[in-house]
């Protein structure tokens, strides 16, 4: 079984790519998140690829919908396993002019259930 990058309590260092221009405009096809993330779907770490890889994304070029908006989660981690995978992708949000945000996804915090 393949190790983890890293351990579940160090934060992943990520950086989102949203489908906004940097003149505010929506970026045009509607599904372009999907499309690169089917691109990088082959980009996965070692042993989790299974019968069914290629119907999922990549752990590490997801697609989310932050605030209404179209974008991509890319784990730094792409960097080190493919660069030109990584340079790909920043170079795509680059070429197309689309805003790009440091950051990470936090799991969503537990409600507390009424007794």
């Amino acid at each position: 079984m393949a190790e983890p990058i890293q351990s579940p309590d160090t934060p992943s260092r990520e950086f989102f790519i949203q489908g906004i221009t940097s003149d505010g405009r929506q970026f045009r096809p509607s599904d372009w998140a999907e499309r690169l993330c089917g691109v990088m779907a082959c980009f996965r770490p070692e042993g989790s690829g299974g019968r069914n890889a290629h119907l999922q994304y990549s752990p590490y070029v997801r697609p989310v919908l932050l605030n209404g908006v179209r974008s991509v989660v890319v784990n730094e981690d792409l960097r080190q396993i493919e660069p030109l995978a990584y340079h790909f992708v920043v170079n795509f949000a680059k070429d197309n002019d689309l805003q790009i945000l440091q950051g990470c996804l936090l799991p969503e915090a537990e409600t507390p259930k009424s007794p």
